[in-house]
């Protein structure tokens, strides 16, 4: 259904926005490609040592931002240019150069760039691949009708450790669910126009406490199938330039990690892109411990493969003379200079028309984008508590109280917002309730609090009474301002501020509470999945965000979102996660020498897959097309689905496998499929996956991929707890 509509708003596109849109982005082969390489051999033929050198330098908008170095040829790459005009001025400025080699027009288009889109975790929420394609292209999009032609996204970071701000940029905790989302969107934006980046290479995901910036310390065999997929997938799917990570890995920090930047990324998995560093990270070699200086950390990060210093001065201030003295061979600095032309000659950049500033606003916000949005936030919220049916709202519901600053939105603080391309108004969720609940329901707001932040109350008393004589309570809470994103690690994850407070005390008027969050993160939710009547999560929905939760609160949508991030039940569980190893002393019946907690249970609070719908999903007659296969071979698993509610809904059909006995231990369960069906209410569907042995084995701690003959066990269900069970024998031959 969602195809059918984004395709019938792409027909309704005018003529002038096609022709105006930016070709496709993707590697050119055969022998275009080839005359590329011939391309970038003569010019560097060309080339001085400090022309190459500024290849490789990219600076950024704001002070200290120096335009004649574009004049000068010395700068390859800028960033957060987002004003059409001032992306023009730089693109005249290249033309003044000696050369005219283009610049790569960089920019952090995370979510959305006009028009915006749930964070990538809310996106991932929705465990709907193509509506995460379509989200990624119409981002690109908007940033290429800008004169932007490369995103610093997808970031495909995987992390168990919801304490660490930047999950709300990743896909949450799992590699399958991680690299499928990682392709959706590599696809989607370089489909509208705009290099991909995925970052960060690798493993920042996995900071110690989840502080960010910290070390990480990964085992070759959870490195390589935990957090390398998603980067391989993204690669795969075409994506022309990586970011290096600001972690160190195992005591090599990810900006001199030759081992992973030449020796597998370039090596084993043969990428020809370029790597960028991240912002300062090469001048942070120094702190890290493994350079005296900056002109050491130059050198240090170019031979281990970082081809672009990101607005850390230092390639622009040192290289050179590093060349000059030797301790930089020419040819590192050439094929460096060569990764980076080749991405612009595959790009198009060569040729092509600058940015039209007076076109530019009219490719914003287009109705097609905004359906795309209002699709996706609907699609990424989760109903985690639905007690007695409280949602959707019933017909005996006569009046509404909506508490929470968050439910009316503030400037959206984002990149684009010097841009000066106009964006509609954002609906706030009252009005949007008013516009579809009957017009005798009467729709009381009380921001409660100051800011959107909750970290102080503007009226806590004209809340509470706005709840006591309401029939319903929407209190929308949540994380803003600077408790989510990056530098924003927490050792708690409760609501912030004041807001439990105001909760506690809505729910002590005695009226049902629904909960709705905006979080970066999943937060603990306990007290709350004990006291409040419904639950629904979001991962902040973008600009269509509040109209989307409108929805789902009146029944206009039948809620589909699934759990990509475990939530815990308290912080002292993390990391929780649902693909733990097995233990030789599992839980049984919580006695003292068991792998237990003493004060909190094991298990999350709200697991990885797991969502509720107004429909009902039973699970029948699991069965595989054959009991055996050989290591290299396939089956197709098969399973019924029903809908035994009285609503049409949308189901999330989940595969697990288990191998209780290999060679290495495995995990208890472990994500192999997943498929977003439409079932109308008493609709039964035979769901098929095709399951292959071949992708079924793990890593060792060498390296080594293994697939272990034996016996396979595969679950079925709505979640990482699905119990239909069938099983299929690995077989040597």
């Amino acid at each position: 259904m969602l195809l059918r509509l984004v395709a019938a708003f792409l027909l309704l596109i005018p003529a002038s926005f096609a022709f105006s849109q930016q070709p496709p982005v993707a590697w050119k082969t055969g022998s275009e490609a080839r005359e590329i390489e011939r391309k970038v051999d003569a010019l560097i033929r060309r080339m001085t040592l400090e022309e190459k050198v500024g290849q490789l330098h990219l600076s950024g908008r704001g002070e200290g931002f120096d335009i004649n170095q574009v004049r000068s040829g010395d700068m390859g790459a800028v960033m957060n240019f987002v004003v059409p005009a001032e992306v023009l001025a730089v693109q005249k400025a290249v033309r003044e150069s000696r050369l005219k080699i283009p610049l790569i027009i960089g920019l952090d288009a995370v979510h959305g760039f006009s028009t915006y889109f749930p964070l990538p975790l809310g996106q991932a929420s929705s465990w709907n691949p193509a509506l995460i394609e379509q989200a990624a292209y119409w981002t690109g999009r908007e940033a290429a009708a800008a004169g932007i032609n490369w995103t610093f996204a997808p970031m495909v970071d995987i992390s168990r450790d919801p304490r660490w701000g930047r999950v709300l940029e990743g896909a949450g905790e799992d590699a399958f669910l991680g690299a499928v989302v990682a392709r959706a969107r590599t696809l989607g934006y370089q489909r509208g126009g705009v290099a991909t980046t995925p970052k960060h290479f690798v493993s920042y995901g996995a900071a110690e406490a989840g502080r960010d910036y910290n070390s990480t310390w990964i085992p070759t065999s959870q490195l390589f199938d935990l957090h390398l997929p998603p980067f391989k997938a993204s690669f795969d799917a075409g994506a022309m330039t990586a970011m290096a990570a600001f972690n160190a890995l195992n005591g090599v920090p990810a900006t001199a990690h030759k081992g992973m930047l030449t020796d597998l990324l370039r090596g084993q998995w043969g990428f020809r892109g370029f790597v960028t560093s991240d912002f300062g990270s090469i001048t942070e070699l120094r702190l890290h411990g493994i350079a005296r200086d900056d002109a050491e950390a130059a050198r240090k990060a170019l031979l281990a493969g970082i081809d672009m210093d990101m607005m850390g001065d230092v390639y622009h201030k040192h290289l050179a003379a590093e060349v000059r003295a030797g301790r930089v061979p020419v040819k590192a600095l050439d094929e460096a200079v060569r990764r980076v032309l080749r991405v612009k000659f595959h790009l198009g950049l060569f040729g092509k028309p600058d940015v039209d500033p007076a076109a530019a606003p009219k490719l914003m916000q287009t109705e097609a984008a905004r359906e795309v949005a209002l699709q996706a936030a609907r699609e990424g919220a989760i109903l985690l508590k639905n007690a007695d049916e409280t949602l959707p709202i019933r017909d005996t519901v006569k009046s509404v109280a909506v508490i929470g600053a968050m439910a009316v939105p503030e400037d959206e603080r984002v990149w684009t917002d010097p841009a000066g391309l106009g964006r509609r108004r954002i609906t706030p969720l009252p009005e949007a309730l008013r516009e579809r609940l009957p017009k005798e329901v009467a729709v009381n707001y009380q921001p409660a609090f100051t800011k959107n932040c909750g970290t102080e109350f503007a009226d806590k008393q004209a809340a509470i009474r706005a709840a006591a004589e309401a029939d319903l309570v929407v209190a929308m809470l949540g994380e803003d301002c600077e408790f989510m994103g990056e530098a924003a690690s927490r050792t708690k994850l409760d609501l912030p501020g004041v807001q439990q407070e105001l909760l506690e005390a809505l729910v002590a008027t005695g009226k049902p509470v629904v909960l709705v969050l905006a979080t970066g993160r999943p937060l603990v939710l306990s007290w709350a999945s004990e006291h409040v009547a419904a639950i629904l999560q979001t991962f902040h929905g973008g600009t269509e965000g509040r109209t989307a939760i409108a929805d789902i609160l009146t029944g206009r949508y039948n809620p589909s979102g699934r759990v990509p991030m475990s939530f815990p039940r308290s912080v002292g569980q993390i990391p929780v996660y649902y693909s733990q190893l097995p233990t030789g002393r599992p839980e049984k019946i919580r006695q003292r020498y068991e792998s237990i907690f003493m004060d909190e249970r094991n298990e999350p609070l709200y697991p990885f897959g797991y969502g509720l719908s107004y429909s009902r999903f039973t699970y029948a007659d699991p069965r595989v097309s054959a009991s055996s296969m050989p290591l290299d071979g396939q089956v197709e698993v098969s399973v019924d689905v029903s809908n035994t509610g009285s609503r049409d809904g949308q189901e999330v059909v989940q595969l697990y496998i288990r191998q209780p006995v290999a060679s290495l231990s495995r995990p208890l369960r472990e994500l192999k499929g997943f498929e977003k069906v439409t079932l109308k209410a008493g609709e039964t569907r035979t769901v098929r996956f095709r399951l292959e042995a071949a992708k079924l084995g793990a890593h060792d701690e060498r390296g080594r991929y293994v697939v272990d003959p034996g016996e396979v066990e595969i679950y079925l269900g709505g979640s990482s707890r699905a119990a239909a069970k069938t099983q299929v024998i690995l077989t040597k031959s």
